[in-house]
């Protein structure tokens, strides 16, 4: 249990809570929203950035609202790596004030469940060791505007998701420099840094995730991102990268890491980001969303893409296996009902990395339903269709994600 909770009084939400909900920033919080853990649809009026990612790249992304921004799928490109400034943003709390970037290497966090538990800086963290690891970052609700039953949250389609790298010090060096994990700790708890609102229990509206304490065995405590130091939006000064898990478990901000017997109690752990059946609520007793698993889709040539002429048509796209590899990708010309064995492209960079993948193909004129299945190295298969859930998390199918395109 976060100890700084522990130090705070567990209130119920007022009366007045809506009122410190709109000071926060959080207005957009319903009661619907809140149960799936996400944010409610945006407006599909065009919006601009706001000031904290104003540095994004205008014309490669969609503006759902001020904390879920998606990269648009053509903008993906060719590159393995999605620069920053297309890179998605999906905050569960309005971000921090930029003044903790001001003197990052200041920045603290808490070290608990070890034996010598302590406050580290990141100053400090920076002298005891130092990994980069490329993974995909992905919001769980990524795909969700495919679901028919249009569940509460942002309408992602394949935008909520990029390929990075991450430099930070390994948690386990971290555990091993303080003692070691004290016995009994099954699960590695997160504690973001965002500021709360008055007038609310914290463990109501608090970012705090547990994943399997396992997960510290690739898990870093990073400070850059794609080489440079993590910017505000994505939650520099220090975040939590956990490879292989969806973005909620990778903890912007982080100001406590604890190994922990039990899950937290936290509402965004208990209720929130749980595969609950379609029409239910978010409770303890179901699946939570943490790892990812296989899945792939095509980047180009995109559905509104202009231009595309009869002839030779390079299609790519990318595939990626959540905590595995990729060891093959199929690409379906006519809307899955046969198949062709794509090209891996580009540098393998690891198990967590997505693969480039193209298949050179000859379109007549007319329109073609184009879709991609993938196959990681423990040998799972991308499913047609996707799992019905009340959050629309975890939307893996083919049938989904695959491509109408019109030739000329």
């Amino acid at each position: 249990m976060n100890k700084t909770l522990n130090s705070l009084p567990r209130r119920q939400m007022l009366a007045g809570s809506a009122s410190a909900l709109a000071a926060a920033g959080l207005a957009t919080f319903t009661r619907g929203a809140a149960a799936a853990g996400e944010t409610p649809v945006a407006s599909a009026t065009p919006k601009p950035l706001p000031a904290y990612v104003a540095w994004k790249d205008p014309a490669s992304v969609i503006v759902h609202s001020s904390t879920t921004i998606e990269t648009k799928r053509a903008a993906f490109g060719s590159g393995v790596i999605t620069p920053a400034e297309q890179l998605y943003i999906r905050n569960n709390l309005p971000a921090p004030d930029a003044s903790i970037v001001a003197d990052r290497d200041a920045w603290q966090v808490a070290i608990e469940g070890v034996k010598a538990p302590r406050m580290l800086t990141l100053r400090e963290l920076k002298t005891m060791g130092v990994e980069t690891t490329a993974m995909v970052l992905q919001c769980s609700g990524n795909g969700r505007g495919y679901f028919p039953s249009k569940p509460s949250g942002t309408p992602w389609q394949v935008g909520a998701a990029g390929c990075v790298m991450w430099t930070g010090v390994p948690v386990r060096v971290v555990a091993e420099a303080l003692g070691g994990v004290v016995p009994g700790a099954g699960y590695l708890t997160g504690t973001g840094g965002e500021k709360l609102p008055e007038g609310l229990d914290p463990l109501s509206i608090i970012v705090e995730r547990s994943v399997p304490a396992a997960a510290m065995a690739d898990a870093l405590l990073a400070w850059e991102m794609n080489g440079v130091p993590i910017s505000l939006a994505h939650g520099g000064p220090l975040r939590l990268i956990v490879p292989g898990y969806t973005g909620v478990n990778n903890i912007k901000y982080i100001k406590r890491l604890a190994f922990t017997a039990k899950e937290t109690e936290a509402k965004i752990m208990s209720h929130g980001y749980r595969i609950s059946p379609p029409g239910g609520k978010g409770e303890p007793s179901q699946p939570s969303v943490q790892e990812m698993t296989v899945k792939s889709w095509i980047n180009s040539p995109a559905p509104d893409a202009a231009g595309v002429r009869a002839g030779l048509v390079q299609v790519q796209g990318v595939a990626f296996g959540g905590l595995n590899g990729i060891k093959r990708v199929e690409v379906s010309l006519d809307g899955g009902k046969t198949w062709n064995d794509a090209r891996l492209t580009g540098p393998d960079l690891g198990r967590y990395a997505w693969r480039q993948f193209v298949l050179p193909a000859r379109l007549p004129a007319g329109s073609h339903t184009l879709a991609s299945r993938a196959t990681d190295t423990a040998g799972n298969v991308q499913p047609e269709q996707r799992m019905e859930n009340a959050g629309g998390y975890n939307n893996t199918s083919w049938a989904d994600h695959a491509v109408k395109v019109t030739v000329a």
